[in-house]
């Protein structure tokens, strides 16, 4: 079944079915903002694409090693889904707050341009303190407005901290750093967050543990290769947010590499991970083999773009949503495309 929609009504859904309408009403107008971007922005690379004539390609296999990613290829008889693979859309009956409708009306028309384009503004739950550079969750072309940001003040600073290397991501990973997103207040979580994702309280720093042979199933499942024992996960490149992506796989019988990001969480997760930016621990075993791995992480979702939680908290804290769209969003502009 396909909802033919005006873009307008469609936010208005979109923004009561991605965070709760109680929201500070910036964090919702900025939210209006960039998931009209994105929804246009990507109409206008499939029209691109189509244009061209070209295939999307989101998968790379060579020996031993698979990099893939999730984009626009599952969708080719409409323009997106309605759940988090684009964006979360409840239907017209979602719209169950004057404050999502106003924040709809209030930026009417208006999206982030940037070098004469409507940017492909991509968002998650929670960075986990650092957002992460586009090419390293996708397509390998770098966007100048989606960049690697420290969550926290001053606003669009820059990281400080090497999260590539693995000393840095295991202190980093392992620590609980300031930052907007790093907050545990149940009053303003309950305020900003749907009901279905109020069960989430571990967002910022998370742990997750298997024992040898649950992780050797798990994987075996949900990657269709057989490992034998899994002896080993090692990353071998990590972005600037600390997410793993490359992350190589060995075990009695074989190692493969694993990427990007989502592929690797789909594989480590009976659904997936909350985010790739986790480092390992090992309890050695009997025989020389690991008898258990502990996944220490950070962060939930992709970390791209706008952090939702760190946003909702900028806003409580008084921010107007252009400031916290310049936050995320470095060198992008706002721009009135039209008027409704």
């Amino acid at each position: 079944m396909i909802n033919t929609i005006y873009l307008e009504d469609y936010l208005k859904s979109v923004i009561s079915s991605e965070m709760s309408a109680s929201c500070p009403a910036e964090l919702l107008k900025a939210h209006a903002v960039i998931s009209r971007s994105w929804l246009l922005a990507q109409i206008e690379k499939n029209r691109e694409l189509t244009d061209q004539f070209q295939k999307y390609e989101t998968t790379r296999i060579t020996p031993g090693e698979l990099v893939r990613w999730y984009d626009r290829e599952d969708h080719t008889g409409f323009d997106v889904c309605a759940d988090d693979h684009c964006q979360r859309y409840q239907g017209i009956t979602r719209i169950i707050s004057s404050e999502a409708i106003e924040a709809v009306e209030a930026t009417a028309g208006e999206v982030l341009m940037s070098e004469g384009k409507i940017c492909d503004t991509r968002f998650s739950k929670c960075c986990g303190g650092i957002t992460e550079s586009f090419e390293n969750v996708w397509e390998p072309a770098p966007k100048s407005y989606l960049v690697a940001v420290t969550d926290r003040e001053p606003s669009g600073t820059r990281p400080a901290v090497n999260l590539c290397t693995e000393e840095e991501a295991q202190k980093w990973i392992k620590g609980s750093p300031d930052a907007f997103c790093n907050t545990s207040d149940p009053m303003l979580l309950a305020r900003i967050l749907p009901d279905y994702d109020r069960k989430t309280h571990d967002f910022y720093r998370w742990r997750v543990s298997y024992t040898r042979e649950e992780l050797s199933e798990l994987v075996r499942n949900r990657s269709g290769i057989d490992f034998g024992e899994i002896t080993a996960l090692e990353p071998l490149q990590r972005g600037f947010s600390g997410r793993i992506i490359r992350l190589k796989i060995t075990g009695t019988r074989q190692s493969y590499i694993v990427g990007k990001e989502l592929e690797i969480r789909k594989w480590l997760s009976p659904t997936h991970l909350y985010s790739a930016a986790f480092v390992v621990e090992v309890e050695e075993g009997e025989q020389g083999l690991p008898a258990r791995f502990i996944l220490h992480g950070a962060g939930w979702g992709h970390g791209v773009g706008l952090c939702q939680i760190g946003a909702a908290v900028m806003g409580e804290e008084g921010y107007p949503y252009r400031q916290i769209l310049g936050h995320y969003f470095q060198k992008a502009v706002i721009s009135k495309l039209y008027k409704v």
